[in-house]
């Protein structure tokens, strides 16, 4: 591990894991898709970058495991076939649910870099003794999106490279 390797996010592959090709790598990736998880990797053209890796919270299905999260965060992703590596940059966007149902609107304070957040909160009833009982419980962290993307990435034989301040 280099210096600031623990500060960005880096993830290097294991030694004697030969570097495979883009194609292979940009398949990994994609193929970290799966309706079990919430959220998703796709075609970041639009974006100007190669893949983005997006939270499901437009999904219906979904929607009970962000609860009311006020700022969730996306990662962009580069592919640099040069040097091996894959460039990742997190942005952070407000959501505003209206009626149940979340729209998506660029935060008013940007935030730009390696974004790990978590958040809990918890539904609490009184019993037939009239003590607090715990009814539900929901976590969510965005945490959870990146160890699938760097997987993919180091298993390929290339280096997951978190950007705190650069060009993606």
């Amino acid at each position: 591990m280099r210096l600031f390797d623990w500060f960005t996010g880096t993830k290097r592959p294991s030694g004697g894991v030969p570097p495979q090709s883009v194609e292979v790598v940009r398949a990994a990736l994609l193929g970290v898709n799966s309706p079990d998880r919430p959220f998703m990797v796709r075609d970041g053209r639009s974006d100007g970058v190669d893949l983005v890796a997006e939270w499901k919270i437009a999904d219906a299905h979904w929607y009970g495991y962000f609860g009311n999260v006020t700022t969730i965060n996306r990662t962009l992703m580069r592919l640099d076939p040069s040097k091996h590596e894959v460039r990742s940059l997190d942005q952070e966007w407000s959501v505003t649910w209206a009626g149940g149902t979340p729209r998506l609107t660029l935060a008013t304070r940007y935030a730009r870099g390696q974004i790990n957040k978590k958040s809990c909160s918890a539904t609490f009833m009184r019993d037939e003794q009239g003590k607090l009982v715990k009814e539900s419980q929901r976590k969510f962290s965005t945490g959870e999106l990146k160890p699938p993307l760097e997987e993919a990435v180091t298993g390929a034989g290339w280096t997951w490279r978190g950007l705190v301040i650069g060009k993606l």
